[in-house]
């Protein structure tokens, strides 16, 4: 065994990113049709893409429900980059159910979140270290971020329970390349002329170009990095995404995919709708393109994003809106390739290996609901 896990025969339901709601999981499992034991009349297994935890509610409750699931063989789970965070002890934007660091900074953003007792922080623990990072059998593979052949190629040869020592090294050998360039050193002089933390949303910095180059490195260099948090390049602009300034963009890396077996991930913030189109965000227009919400991605059409944004449901409530307008739970059941929403809605997906045409109009207007995205969601960086 490796780091890379079997996906076993038949059907399969695989649920987009979590983020900590709860009542979403509960509701979609329901409309999928699994019992309170996770049991499924027509045999299909559960497959959970990553990013359990952060932001939303009920971090502890969505883990320890995933995970009896996982113990009772009815459901397989991967990491996505935030257990990663959790099994490195690198406290971030939306993790203070977890890290006592981050409480204060995080309860005016996304407070009430329940927080476990010691026993249960070991127990996640212990459920999360020995998850593989991707699932593969010949008719699919499965990724929190992205499938790229030299990252799974590295990863395949390491051992299950292996990933915080592999990552820690792999960044190890980031801040040696680091300091043996100038990176370091100009990142150093960056810092003195801009003082601010970067995680402050009102001082917008320059670009700071040694600090894009150390976040691209980290990006790169590290495949465990790239398989749960994707394919980076330098930007030209700081933007302000999941707490911070940054200075990388992320990439379509499904439009260079050109194998045939198709792949599903979560990771990226996709919307069901789209009442507005110049509402979309710039990071949107790069990774999507034309694609339709429930359109198959890539030059292959082979490639599915499942995160339909459920994380955002913190910034809905904070701005007194619907949570599900357009923050939603999604599983794609396969082989069926169709979409379940956390409220029971069910919708083919279009344009799988562009066989399939795909709709003139993305979304039937009656299908589009009231109310503008909540525009502190808009850019979520994972």
């Amino acid at each position: 065994m490796s780091l890379i896990h079997p996906l076993p025969p038949g059907p399969l339901d695989i649920v987009g990113d979590i983020h900590g709601e709860i009542d979403a999981l509960q509701a979609l499992l329901a409309h999928l049709g699994y019992g309170p034991d996770g049991a499924h009349a027509q045999g299909r297994t559960l497959v959970f893409v990553g990013d359990y935890c952060d932001r939303g509610p009920d971090s502890p409750g969505v883990l320890a429900r995933v995970a009896q699931l996982h113990a009772a063989g009815r459901a397989l789970a991967v990491l996505g980059n935030h257990e990663i965070n959790l099994l490195r002890d690198d406290p971030k934007d939306g993790s203070g159910w977890f890290f006592d660091a981050r409480v204060a900074s995080d309860e005016d953003k996304y407070a009430p979140f329940a927080r476990p007792e010691s026993a249960e922080r070991a127990a996640i623990r212990a459920f999360l270290a020995p998850l593989p990072v991707a699932l593969e059998r010949a008719d699919l593979r499965i990724v929190h971020a992205a499938w790229q052949s030299a990252a799974i190629a590295a990863v395949r040869t390491l051992a299950p329970g292996s990933t915080r020592a592999a990552y820690d090294r792999w960044e190890g050998q980031v801040r040696t390349t680091s300091r043996d360039s100038d990176i370091a050193s100009r990142m150093a002089d960056e810092r003195q002329r801009w003082p601010h933390s970067l995680e402050d949303s009102q001082h917008r910095p320059p670009f700071l170009r040694a600090h894009g180059e150390h976040e691209l490195l980290k990006a790169m260099l590290n495949p465990l990095k790239v398989l749960t948090s994707g394919v980076e390049r330098l930007g030209t602009q700081p933007f302000y995404a999941g707490g911070k300034w940054r200075f990388v963009e992320r990439e379509a890396w499904w439009d260079s995919y050109a194998d045939g077996v198709p792949v599903v991930v979560g990771h990226y913030w996709r919307r069901p709708f789209v009442p507005n189109p110049l509402a979309t965000t710039h990071e949107e227009a790069s990774l999507f393109g034309e694609a339709p919400p429930f359109g198959w991605l890539g030059q292959q059409r082979n490639v599915f994003c499942v995160d339909y944004s459920v994380g955002a449901r913190w910034a809905a409530r904070k701005a007194g809106m619907p949570v599900d307008a357009q923050c939603k739970l999604a599983a794609l059941r396969w082989p069926e390739r169709t979409l379940v929403f956390d409220d029971g809605a069910s919708v083919a997906t279009t344009g799988y290996r562009a066989t399939e045409a795909l709709p003139a109009e993305p979304v039937p207007p009656a299908a589009v609901p009231s109310g503008a995205w909540p525009a502190s969601a808009l850019n979520p960086a994972k």
